[in-house]
């Protein structure tokens, strides 16, 4: 019986990467890609597929926004996050979204196909740092300042963070540089916070990137 999996992901070498990866690993795999929503939006109306392996970072809309609208429309889907952002942040919004797993783009390769597999057997995957990150959030009021933030809000807080102007993450994330300002004023309303060097020590206290 044929598996079919659909990558979403803006990048096509690592949809390629990604491809070959799963060839080599399951039997009998059919694979589709798509580098935008609208286009994994096409794909997933045009045929059934078996899983989706869905990146958040995608040019205009956020993967999480697919994410969501797939809980209501087709909620029988399973989808794997597949990311590039870290899981403190990403990853308990993502299942809290539908997400059947989480996994970030630096996963050895035998741990991508074993979380792979394990969501296409009806099951869900979080590694174990993630599940005892899931298990510290339960008791730490700490984590609640994230909850107050839309998926974007979260990708520009971290990119701030990292020291990148508006303007560049503007074009990582295919916006206007005044809709990232947009976002920027956002963050210093809804966490109190008016510079960027208190938003990159509010990003390094919740974990969303790393201190050093």
């Amino acid at each position: 019986m044929t598996t079919r999996i659909l990558l979403v992901d803006d990048h096509v070498v690592v949809r390629a990467g990604l491809a070959a990866l799963l060839r080599s690993a399951i039997s009998d795999v059919e694979l589709g890609e798509a580098g935008d929503i609208s286009a994994a939006m096409r794909a997933i109306e045009a045929q059934a597929w078996a899983l989706v392996v869905l990146d958040i970072n995608l040019p205009g809309r956020s993967g999480l926004e697919l994410l969501q609208g797939l809980s209501t429309t087709h909620p029988k889907l399973p989808v794997l996050v597949m990311s590039g952002y870290p899981e403190h942040g990403f990853a308990s919004r993502s299942l809290r979204l539908g997400a059947r797993g989480y996994v970030t783009k630096s996963t050895a390769a035998d741990e991508l196909v074993a979380a792979v597999r394990q969501v296409l057997a009806g099951r869900r995957y979080v590694s174990r740092a993630l599940a005892e990150q899931l298990a510290e959030d339960v008791v730490h009021e700490d984590v609640e300042p994230l909850e107050r933030l839309s998926h974007r809000e979260l990708e520009v807080l971290r990119l701030i963070a990292q020291g990148q102007s508006l303007k560049r993450i503007a074009a990582e994330l295919n916006l206007s540089e005044k809709t990232i300002g947009t976002y920027r004023a956002r963050l210093g309303e809804k966490l109190g916070l008016r510079s960027n060097v208190e938003l990159t020590r509010f990003a390094i206290r919740h974990r969303l990137i790393d201190a050093s």
